[in-house]
């Protein structure tokens, strides 16, 4: 399916690309998102139209995550967890758990947005993490993980 990005997608492209993706990923994913259109040859017309307008909301976003990200760099929080006497934990520290924290902290992060690369966190200590306020912006945070 041919369609219009109306934002920029991570691996795929930038906002007025028009780009084929399978029927499912758009369907299900990207058109209800409002990421994309159907490039139809209305559509077309509309989005040129609107593309300045779709720029500037595109600007004050990333500005938006920008000044957001400069705020978070840096930011260590902690969570509290049982562990036992080696520093294993008897459960995990997830993405929820850090949004969670972070909110705590004063920032709004949405749970689908930490990145994780090696997964749950299920041990004692200090683990760098990055945050993804928006497809170009990057913040780096501490998660101290302590006994409880």
């Amino acid at each position: 399916m041919q369609i219009i990005l109306l934002e920029k997608v991570v691996n795929l492209g930038n906002l007025g690309d028009v780009v084929k993706v399978k029927d499912g990923y758009a369907r299900n994913f990207l058109i209800p998102q409002r990421m994309a259109k159907r490039a139809t040859p209305a559509a077309m017309a509309e989005f040129e139209t609107r593309r300045a307008e779709l720029e500037k909301l595109a600007a004050e976003k990333l500005a938006a995550a920008q000044a957001v990200a400069d705020k978070m760099n840096g930011t260590a929080v902690s969570v509290a967890r049982k562990a036992g006497m080696d520093g294993r934990l008897f459960g995990s520290v997830g993405n929820v758990d850090i949004a969670e924290a972070l909110k705590a902290a004063g920032f709004d992060v949405d749970k689908a947005s930490i990145r994780m690369p090696d997964g749950p966190l299920k041990a004692i200590g200090e683990f760098p993490l990055d945050v993804a306020l928006h497809t170009d912006v990057l913040a780096n945070i501490t998660v101290a993980v302590v006994a409880e």
